[in-house]
């Protein structure tokens, strides 16, 4: 693949790299105003009209589909408005209580010392560092799994491990969008109408199941803190 990054000269986000913006909606976004906000803001990066953005949102109720998802996996087609992500993954649940951060950057050039220029695991690996690190300020343990994309917990009350933040990402012309979803508050049972990114052996928990009263502004502080840390 041939990938051509274009600068403008004279344009000030172009020219040098500046803080990324951070923005958190108001109320629940619809899936396709959110796909439309981040494919304007992808093409505004690249072209070097706007900087780099974390967009904060919580969902209505819905399931999304990645580009590996199953039919056979969606369980319960008519329970809420389904639709075509093109991110990487397979099926996922958006809904109030999660918090979804949406995450915009040109990956053509690096972002600190865990981040080198055009390294799609990389990348992938530094949103589950930020998640793991995240759930730490809350005394919770997220850990990676082999083979299985996302932070993983120990779930004391089913005596097993869950899944707790889901990671699908897409790069056009080594912009990212999409990005994670950290489970806070979500109603749980609400994830039985997918096999969740395709795991059928395993379920899905929240800082509320594992009872952290966690908020979702003290969540956003933590992942603003986090990120520093990260990608700083």
């Amino acid at each position: 693949m041939v990938v051509t990054v274009q600068h403008i000269q004279g344009n000030r986000f172009a020219a040098d790299p500046f803080p990324p913006e951070w923005r958190t909606a108001d109320g629940l976004t619809p899936y396709p105003e959110a796909l439309r906000t981040m494919q304007a803001r992808v093409a505004a990066i690249r072209a070097g009209t706007a900087p780099e953005m974390i967009w904060l949102v919580e969902h209505p109720p819905l399931y999304t589909a990645g580009t590996s998802a199953e039919r056979a996996d969606l369980r319960a087609p008519d329970r809420f408005p389904t639709y075509d992500a093109g991110r990487g993954g397979q099926w996922t649940y958006h809904g109030p209580g999660q918090r979804t951060a949406y995450v915009m950057l040109d990956l053509a050039r690096p972002h600190g010392s865990r981040l080198p220029a055009r390294d799609v695991r990389a990348y992938v690996a530094a949103l589950e560092a930020w998640l793991i690190g995240t759930l730490a300020r809350f005394g919770v343990r997220g850990e990676r799994r082999e083979g299985r994309v996302g932070i993983w917990v120990a779930d004391r009350a089913r005596g097993a491990e869950a899944k707790i933040g889901a990671i699908g990402v897409r790069v056009t012309r080594w912009v990212s969008w999409h990005g994670v979803a950290l489970n806070v508050a979500p109603n749980l049972e609400h994830f039985s109408g997918i096999v969740p990114c395709g795991i059928r052996e395993h379920g899905v928990t929240s800082l509320a199941a594992l009872g952290v009263p966690a908020g979702m502004g003290a969540v956003d502080m933590a992942l603003r803190a986090t990120w520093d840390e990260v990608f700083g």
